[in-house]
C-alpha cells in the first residue's frame, strides 16, 4: 500500500508521492524501527568525545600544532553505516518511475527489489534515478544504504535519509524537470524580457508539442508559448508592467510547462518562478532591479539545532522569520548546497540567498572530506547544484568554494577559473564568488581579480588596502564577525576579549569577545557605512550549530557553537538587538543589557549597554540618572552602541529612554530584579498546527516571579508530557556545553529559558503540552490547534 504525500498534475500524467512514511531503519540490518524520513539518526545521542574524536591542528584558526578536538563535528554518533528499507508501490500500466533524493548522508547506494539501481557520493547533492529498468507492476522493495566516514567535516553533518525522497510516476515521454530555466533578460520601461528554454524525453511517435503559461499570484495567464519538436524548447517573452521580486515584496509566477503528443497530454509541471535582476557593478555595489542595496545577509549551516539535520519546513521557515525580523535580507547556504524546502521558503518570504557549493577542492582540511571526491564529481555536483536552484527567485549569486586552501596557488586559480565557467555555461544570468581567507595570498596569485564577486572571509581592516588591486572595484563580506557569546551570561570585568576564555565553557554577552581572526559587528559597520564599495556582508552566523565549538575547540563538553545570533534553540541573543538596531528599518529597538539580577554583586560595576536605532538615551537606576549617551562616529565602539560603562548594581530596576536625532522619544526598555518562582510561562511560535504528520510547534518556556519578572539565572529541571493531536519531538537550551538529550522529555533551563518542540499529528484535535518543574512544585500547560 502505497503511502506518502501525492502531487498530481491534470489527468494524472505525472504523480509525485513524498516518501515519508513507512520506513525502516537499522544500524546493523537486525534490529529495526519505524521512522519518518527526514530522519537523522544521531541526533539523539548520546553525546559523547568519543564520537570522531579529532586530533588535529586547524590550519584556518592558525593553528600550528595538534590537539585534541573532541566536539568538532557535535560529539553525536553520526559515523558507520545505516540502513533504510521500505515498501513503494508501482501501478499497473507505469511508463517509467524515477526517484529523486534531495540529499543523503552519505554515500548512498540504492536499491530495487535487491538490485543496484544507483548510487551517489556527495552527501548534500541532490540526485535522481530511474528505476524503471527494476521494477514491476505491484510492490517493490526499496532499499538505501548509506555510510559517513570519520574525519569528513568540520561540523555536524547529520546521518541518513535528513532530507526529502520522492517518487515520480511519469510517461516515457516526459519533461527534464532540470533542463527547464527561466530568468530575466532585462527589465526596461516597463516591460520585462524573460528567457524560457528547456528539454523533454520523447517516446515512440512523433507530433509533439510543448506548451508554457505563465501564471499570476491569481492563477491568470499573463503568457503562453508554444512550441513543436522533438526535444526541445526556447522563448523570449515580454511580460507588461512586471510584479517584481524583491525581500520587500517577494511575488511569485508559476509556470506551467505541458508536453502533449497530438491531443494527448503526456507531462505537466508546475514551479514557482520570479522576475528580477540582480548584479554586482563597479558603479552601484549590488543591484536588484536596477536599485543599489546593501546585503546584510547571515550564514546558515544546515542543522535545525534539536532536529538535528533532518529537515523541517515548520523549523527552516522559523529559522528565517527570525532572521527577517531581524531585518536580514539575504543568507549564505554555508557550505553546502541547500534543501529545496528553504530555498522556496526564502523564494516566498523574501530573502536573497548566495547558494554554496563546496567547503574543499582538492587540498584536504580534514583527512576524508570532499577533497576525496572532487576529481571526479565536482562538475556534476555543481552543475546538479545550479540546475536544481536557477528557477528560484531568491538565488542572486553562485559560490563555488568556502576558505579553499588553494586560493594563493596557480594551481587554484586554474580550479577556480575551470568552476567559475561550468556555472557561466549552466546559468549565464548569476555572478560567481567564493569566500576568501587569505586574502593577501589570493591577491597575489590572481585568484581574487578572477572571480566575478571578491568574496572576503574577514580581514575588514585590508579592505581599504586591497580594493586598488580589484579590478572589480567591489567587494563583499562573504563571511563577517565570528562573534561569540552564550545566551544569558555576562562576564566581568567587562572587556574586549580575543584569547583568554573561561573555565565554564561559556562566553559573554557583552558582545565583545571574538575569536583573533574575528571581528566585531562594529567593525564590519563602520567598512560597509564608510566605502561604498563594500557591498554588504554574511554574518557568522545566523544560529548557532552543532559542531566546531569555537573558542571552546579543546574544552570538553562543549559540542556546538557560540556564533550565532541565536542560540541552537533559537532564542536570540542579546546580539541579535544589536544587528536589529542596525538592519531593520521598519521598527524601532530599544533593547537592554545586562539583566538585572545579581545576588553578590551589590555596589560592584555592572556595565548596561543599550541597542537601538536611536541616537541618545538616557539610563535610570530606581528612578536615578544615570546621564545620557549620545552615539559618536569617531569612538568604535560608541558609534552603533550606547554604553554606561560604570554603573554600580543595587537591587531594583534600571530602564533606559531612547530618542531619535530630533529628540524625541522612540521607546524604553528595562530590567528588574527577579524575587522567587511563581509560574512556568510557555509561549509557542504558532498554536494552530497542520494535521499533517509534520508541521512543528516551538514553545519557549521560562519561570517567572509574582511581578512577571524572568529568572534569568533559573537551571532547574523541567519535565514535558504532550496528549492529543501532537507529540513531543525535542527540547533544546541552547547551552553548547549541555550533555541532556534533545530527545527526552526533560532537560534544565538555560539561563531561564528552554525550547520545546512538539509535532503534529495526522488527526484534527486539541494539543495538550504539560510542564512540570519538580524542584520547585510548579506545574503549567499550553493548549494547541491541530486542523
Amino acid at each position: 500500500m502505497m503511502c506518502g504525500l501525492y502531487f498530481m498534475t491534470a489527468q494524472a500524467q505525472r504523480t509525485e508521492i513524498l516518501l515519508d512514511k513507512d520506513w525502516s531503519f537499522s544500524r546493523d540490518k537486525s534490529a529495526w524501527q519505524t521512522v519518518l524520513v527526514p530522519h537523522d539518526w544521531a541526533i539523539s545521542g548520546p553525546f559523547d568525545k568519543k564520537w570522531d574524536l579529532q586530533t588535529v591542528a586547524i590550519e584556518e584558526d592558525g593553528e600550528t600544532k595538534k590537539t585534541e578536538k573532541s566536539g568538532r563535528t557535535g560529539a553525536l554518533p553520526w559515523l558507520g553505516k545505516g540502513f533504510y528499507t521500505r515498501i513503494i508501490t508501482i501501478p499497473k500500466g507505469t511508463e517509467r518511475a524515477e526517484l529523486y533524493f534531495e540529499g543523503a548522508m552519505s554515500n548512498p547506494i540504492v536499491k530495487i527489489n535487491g538490485r543496484e539501481a544507483g548510487r551517489w557520493a556527495y552527501g548534500y547533492s541532490e540526485f535522481r534515478i530511474d528505476i524503471t529498468p527494476l521494477m514491476h507492476d505491484g510492490d517493490n522493495l526499496l532499499e538505501v544504504d548509506v555510510e559517513n566516514m570519520e574525519e569528513s567535516t568540520r561540523w555536524y553533518p547529520g546521518a541518513g535519509l535528513y532530507r526529502p525522497v520522492h517518487l515520480i510516476l511519469t510517461h516515457k515521454a516526459h519533461i527534464n524537470d532540470w533542463s527547464v530555466f527561466f530568468r530575466t533578460l532585462s527589465i526596461e520601461n516597463g516591460k520585462a524580457v524573460i528567457a524560457l528554454d528547456g528539454s523533454f524525453i520523447p517516446a515512440r511517435g512523433k507530433g509533439y508539442r510543448i506548451e508554457n503559461i505563465i501564471l499570476n499570484s491569481h492563477e491568470k495567464s499573463v503568457a503562453t508559448c508554444i512550441t513543436k519538436s522533438d526535444s526541445c524548447f526556447a522563448h523570449t517573452i515580454t511580460i507588461d508592467h512586471p510584479n517584481l521580486w524583491s525581500p520587500e515584496e517577494p511575488y511569485l509566477y508559476t509556470l506551467v510547462t505541458r508536453l502533449y503528443q497530438g491531443r494527448k497530454l503526456m507531462d505537466e509541471t508546475r514551479r514557482k518562478v520570479g522576475i528580477r535582476t540582480a548584479r554586482f557593478t563597479r558603479d552601484g555595489g549590488f543591484l536588484l532591479n536596477g536599485q543599489s542595496r546593501k546585503i546584510k545577509g547571515v550564514c546558515l549551516h544546515h542543522d535545525l539545532g534539536p532536529l538535528g539535520a533532518a529537515v523541517n519546513k515548520a523549523a527552516l521557515a522559523r529559522q528565517l522569520l527570525i532572521m527577517k525580523d531581524m531585518g536580514c535580507n539575504a543568507i549564505r547556504t554555508s557550505h553546502n548546497p541547500p534543501s529545496q524546502w528553504q530555498m522556496q521558503l526564502c523564494d516566498s518570504l523574501g530573502l536573497m540567498v548566495m547558494c554554496e557549493a563546496f567547503d574543499m577542492w582538492t587540498t584536504p582540511k580534514c583527512k576524508n572530506g570532499y577533497v576525496r571526491l572532487f576529481s571526479e564529481w565536482s562538475d556534476i555536483d555543481l552543475e546538479r547544484m545550479i540546475c536544481a536552484n536557477r528557477n528560484h527567485p531568491s538565488v542572486i549569486m553562485w559560490s563555488i568554494g568556502n576558505e579553499i586552501r588553494e586560493q594563493s596557488t596557480q594551481h587554484g586559480v586554474e580550479i577556480m577559473r575551470h568552476l567559475q565557467d561550468i556555472c557561466h555555461r549552466t546559468d549565464p544570468t548569476r555572478q560567481v564568488t567564493c569566500g576568501m581567507n587569505r586574502s593577501d595570498g589570493a591577491m597575489k596569485s590572481g585568484f581574487a581579480a578572477a572571480l566575478d564577486v571578491p568574496g572576503f572571509n574577514y580581514g575588514v581592516r585590508k579592505y581599504g588596502r586591497q580594493i586598488p588591486d580589484l579590478p572589480q572595484g567591489f567587494l563583499l563580506g562573504t563571511e563577517t564577525a565570528s562573534t561569540v557569546s552564550s545566551r544569558g551570561v555576562y562576564k566581568f570585568p567587562v572587556r574586549e576579549n580575543t584569547k583568554h576564555w573561561y573555565s565554564d565553557g561559556q562566553c559573554s554577552s557583552y558582545d565583545l569577545e571574538q575569536p583573533g581572526w574575528g571581528e566585531l559587528p562594529d567593525d564590519d559597520w563602520q567598512h560597509q557605512d564608510d566605502e561604498a564599495f563594500v557591498t554588504g556582508e554574511f554574518v557568522w552566523t545566523g544560529f548557532d550549530y552543532l559542531g566546531e565549538p569555537t573558542p571552546y575547540k579543546e574544552y570538553w563538553p562543549s559540542r556546538s557553537s557560540y556564533f550565532g545570533i541565536c542560540d541552537l534553540a533559537g532564542l536570540p541573543k542579546d546580539r541579535y538587538w544589536l544587528y536589529r538596531s542596525k538592519w531593520n528599518t521598519k521598527v524601532h529597538t530599544v533593547h537592554l543589557l545586562p539583566h538585572w539580577t545579581w545576588p553578590g554583586r551589590d555596589g560592584e560595576v555592572t556595565p548596561v549597554y543599550c541597542y537601538t536605532d536611536g541616537v541618545e538615551a538616557e539610563l535610570f537606576v530606581n528612578g536615578k540618572s544615570q546621564g545620557r549617551r549620545h552615539k559618536d562616529k569617531e569612538s568604535r565602539l560608541d558609534r552603533y552602541r550606547l554604553r554606561w560603562n560604570d554603573v554600580k548594581y543595587e537591587p531594583g530596576k534600571i530602564e533606559v529612554v531612547a530618542y531619535d536625532e530630533a529628540g524625541k522619544e522612540i521607546g524604553r526598555n528595562s530590567r528588574r530584579t527577579a524575587g522567587d518562582a511563581a509560574r512556568i510561562c510557555c509561549q509557542a511560535d504558532r498554536t494552530e498546527l497542520a494535521a499533517d504528520g509534520n508541521d512543528m510547534a516551538f514553545i519557549t518556556i521560562w519561570l517567572e516571579d509574582n511581578n512577571g519578572t524572568m529568572l534569568p539565572n533559573a537551571s532547574d529541571l523541567l519535565s514535558f508530557n504532550v496528549t492529543g493531536a501532537g507529540s513531543f519531538q525535542a527540547v533544546c537550551n541552547g547551552d553548547a556545553t549541555s550533555l541532556d538529550s534533545f530527545t527526552q522529555p526533560r532537560m534544565h533551563l538555560f539561563n531561564g529559558q528552554l525550547v520545546v518542540v512538539v509535532r503534529a499529528k495526522e488527526q484534527a484535535g486539541e494539543i495538550v503540552l504539560t510542564v512540570n518543574d519538580g524542584e520547585k512544585n510548579l506545574k503549567s500547560s499550553l493548549t494547541l490547534f491541530c486542523k
